[in-house]
């Protein structure tokens, strides 16, 4: 009983176990965000392979496309953040944003309607390809001790310092990368999708609730306004994918600098 009024027994408030699925095959981590995974990797696929098919000097509408979707990525996430080195890397920045950009738009089309990345365990496992991949960039420019003794301890730092200096970039270098690129990401879709669910669920009730117009009322703006938040959360998905891999493309930057 809540003011006066039965709330049914059947209303659910979003929370937690809503990002929770079952397995498949009976195996528990066979579950709707891995097959979501699997799907992601062979739209990219499929997609960048449909769309760089039979290449034309006159470009068609297809091709015009898939040239500005490229361009985009070559000019804005890999020339100008890596540099003139950029190209070995455009083939892993033009994957890793699509698949990312992906697997966030899953949350707002149908049949899927979650975001794959608000599971923090994929976007942890993304995070550590980028950050094997800015670890094996320094190394490749570099070589090892070169790239791990100018990752820890930056030039010119005085011997009296080397005890503070070395854990702190040990820490930012190796441990903070990883964690607060993927913690980025994460929180955006998870706190999105969790939103969208409360004014559709919240809505949904108040709008079916009986006895009360003002709540049929404010349950209709609330599922009216979800689908403002829906156009939102297409935005923030790509700027999310535009982040990660600006970040991932900035990481390779470092690792590849002259002072290394």
């Amino acid at each position: 009983m809540s003011h006066g009024l039965l709330v049914p027994l059947e209303y659910h408030t979003p929370g937690l176990e809503d990002f929770k699925f079952h397995g498949t095959f009976g195996v528990t981590w066979l579950d709707k965000p891995f097959w979501q995974v699997i799907i992601s990797a062979v739209l990219v696929i499929g997609l960048w392979l449909w769309l760089s098919h039979s290449m034309k000097v006159v470009p068609g509408k297809r091709q015009v496309f898939a040239e500005y979707c490229y361009d985009f990525i070559r000019n804005t996430l890999a020339r100008d953040i890596i540099g003139s080195g950029f190209r070995k890397w455009l083939p892993y920045l033009v994957a890793l944003f699509s698949f990312i950009l992906v697997n966030n738009w899953f949350g707002e089309f149908f049949i899927f309607m979650f975001p794959t990345f608000s599971h923090v365990g994929f976007v942890y496992g993304m995070a550590l390809v980028s950050w094997v991949v800015y670890i094996a960039a320094g190394i490749r420019a570099h070589g090892p001790l070169k790239f791990f003794k100018n990752s820890i301890l930056p030039p010119d730092v005085p011997p009296a310092l080397w005890i503070l200096i070395i854990p702190l970039e040990f820490l930012s270098n190796f441990i903070t990368r990883p964690v607060t690129l993927a913690l980025r990401l994460f929180v955006n879709m998870f706190a999105g999708h969790l939103i969208i669910m409360i004014f559709l669920v919240g809505g949904g009730y108040l709008l079916t609730y009986s006895g009360n117009p003002m709540y049929n009322v404010t349950g209709g703006l609330s599922i009216i306004f979800s689908f403002a938040l829906f156009g939102l959360e297409l935005f923030v998905g790509f700027l999310q994918a535009y982040v990660f891999t600006i970040l991932s493309a900035q990481y390779v930057s470092t690792s590849i600098a002259s002072e290394h």
